[in-house]
């Protein structure tokens, strides 16, 4: 298995935060949220800068679209919750 670190200080793999960036984290805040990357020593944000580049966010674009995240969170889980409730 190769790991490409982006955070040494926390052992933050690029591949986490392109898991986490496809999730919905879109800056280097939102990630550091989520894994604490670049809240030590701080020189791992330009590489989580490049890693999210300037592409599409599909937080942004829905609040874009006038939605705001807790309406696409809510979407986002009320196919898993209505699974669970019929499970149950």
């Amino acid at each position: 298995m190769n790991r490409v670190y982006v955070c040494s200080c926390f052992g933050i793999t690029d591949k986490q935060v392109k898991e986490h960036a496809a999730a919905g984290a879109c800056t280097p805040r939102q990630i550091a949220s989520v894994t604490k990357a670049g809240t030590d020593c701080g020189s791992c944000v330009r590489t989580i800068q490049g890693i999210l580049g300037r592409g599409a966010c599909p937080r942004r674009e829905l609040l874009e679209k006038g939605r705001t995240a807790a309406d696409a969170l809510a979407a986002d889980t009320a196919p898993a919750e209505k699974e669970l409730a019929g499970a149950a």
